[in-house]
């Protein structure tokens, strides 16, 4: 569901306002009326400012009693700035209104991000206990650039975690097709969109084997989504030392995991709705493009499967033929998220003519051993490509660490019935996630290429910050703000 705090601007914070944050820094007297000073008050609490922190006062509000938010920003930062904001939100819970006084400058679009991802809620039927805040009206002089940002942003992330977080039940490879094909409703002024769907009959008529062998064991057949945006004045940027006119963005779209006959344990399958996180991240981010301005041509393609087991599901020891016709020996059906991206990577490749490559997905649990659920994980071809990536992670709040490629693993992919294996036949090099990560470099036809593996990251087990339990949204904050400079 998308996000239901709804918000507004004002050019100066309400006099009146029943519940009032106000950053520490700001000049209160004679705007915000207090019991003490405000820096008395602060010395009682030994407030230091920190994001996050909280003083709350109450204040006269007439016969009634209101509330005054001072609330920390830290070091001014963005990310200080969005904890601060998913503080105040979260404190406002429940109620009716919350005004919010703005830092001044840009970062105060972060603050507005914070406030609105911890605003985020996915329930289906009835809800219970206290919601998110109504509405929130941000305060502050030319508060209306950073308020659009903030929203337009916390909102692709939100769609990005409804998509992740709707059950499988309802979540079928054509339900995410029909989802996709509604962002072609929302384009904005500064760019047009596109779309095109492969059916299960036009991926065999093209060849999409990977595709086709992990989604012939359910009862609901698989999707190949292709989502288009060119932006009006497209300009050229420059990934690194590589011109970049034209990106595609790959994402992993299995709607749910079983593990295929290779099937994984029930502790395994809870979270396997999510398995397509990577793919709602890419139909987000296309949505958002327009909205920001995203002066590069963008094309997604969302590789969408379901991975069941049954009379027809494909069997561990198969060999299937890969979109442009590498053949891969299946040794375990439950490393089936590369046998789809590798399909849409190889067709990339083959057909976009595209100058940089970037896939998201929730490819590897080895991964999460590696880095936990703080940190993404970055595969990357090209040093100029991984720099715009991590540098963009940082400044939107979505870390990433820069994994090796290393050769020498090269050849766990070896098979000895086809060009390649899907995983690694014994236990020689371990190493799951980069021998994942080499596979899908397989199919990248030596163009500049990054893989991001949100397996770690992708999911949350609590509501704290800006995430709520259940699927995350991570990369689509970085993603935008790399394809939009920010």
């Amino acid at each position: 569901m998308p996000i239901q705090t709804s918000i507004t601007t004002a050019v100066r914070m309400p006099a009146d306002a029943e519940l009032l944050a106000v950053p520490f820094d700001a000049d209160l007297d004679p705007q915000v009326e207090l019991p003490l000073p405000a820096a008395a008050l602060l010395g009682h609490y030994q407030a230091k400012g920190e994001a996050g922190e909280i003083v709350e006062v109450p204040v006269a509000r007439g016969d009634a009693v209101g509330r005054v938010l001072l609330y920390g920003v830290g070091d001014g930062s963005a990310a200080a700035l969005r904890k601060a904001g998913a503080a105040v939100a979260r404190r406002a819970r429940g109620r009716d209104a919350l005004s919010v006084v703005l830092p001044a400058g840009p970062a105060g679009a972060a603050l507005v991000e914070g406030a609105l991802l911890a605003s985020y809620t996915f329930r289906i039927g009835e809800n219970s206990g206290s919601g998110p805040v109504a509405a929130i009206e941000f305060a502050g002089e030319g508060a209306e650039a950073a308020v659009e940002r903030g929203r337009v942003i916390a909102e692709a992330v939100a769609f990005a975690r409804d998509l992740a977080n709707m059950p499988s039940s309802v979540k079928t490879p054509q339900w995410l097709a029909e989802r996709a094909l509604e962002q072609l409703a929302e384009e904005g002024p500064r760019g047009r969109m596109s779309a095109r769907i492969w059916d299960e009959d036009a991926l065999l008529s093209e060849g999409f084997g990977g595709i086709l062998a992990v989604g012939q064991g359910a009862v609901s057949p698989p999707r190949l989504i292709q989502l288009s945006y060119e932006p009006e004045d497209a300009t050229e940027r420059r990934a690194g030392g590589t011109p970049l006119k034209h990106v595609v963005l790959v994402g992993k779209g299995i709607t749910y995991d079983t593990g295929g006959l290779s099937i994984k344990p029930t502790e395994g399958m809870k979270f396997m709705k999510t398995d397509m996180a990577g793919g709602a991240v890419v139909i987000a981010v296309l949505g958002a493009l327009a909205a920001l301005g995203a002066p590069v041509r963008v094309t997604g393609l969302i590789a969408a499967a379901e991975n069941a087991f049954s009379g027809t599901a494909q069997r561990p020891g198969d060999v299937i033929t890969q979109y442009g016709g590498r053949t891969v020996e299946v040794l375990n059906t439950d490393a089936e998220g590369r046998l789809v991206m590798a399909d849409a990577l190889a067709y990339a490749d083959a057909e976009l003519n595209p100058d940089v490559m970037v896939d998201v997905a929730t490819l590897t649990g080895a991964i999460s051993i590696a880095l936990g659920k703080g940190l993404g994980a970055l595969f990357a071809s090209d040093d100029g490509l991984a720099a715009e990536l991590t540098e963009a992670g940082e400044s939107s709040g979505e870390r990433l660490w820069r994994m090796p490629l290393t050769e020498d693993y090269v050849p766990a992919l070896e098979s000895s019935v086809a060009d390649l294996a899907n995983i690694e036949a014994g236990s020689t090099y371990g190493a799951g996630s980069i021998t994942a990560a080499l596979f899908l470099r397989e199919f990248t036809g030596k163009r500049p290429w990054a893989h991001l593996d949100i397996a770690g990251v992708g999911r949350s087990t609590a509501d704290e910050g800006i995430l709520t339990k259940g699927a995350t949204g991570f990369g689509v904050r970085l993603l935008l703000e790399w394809l939009s400079g920010g």
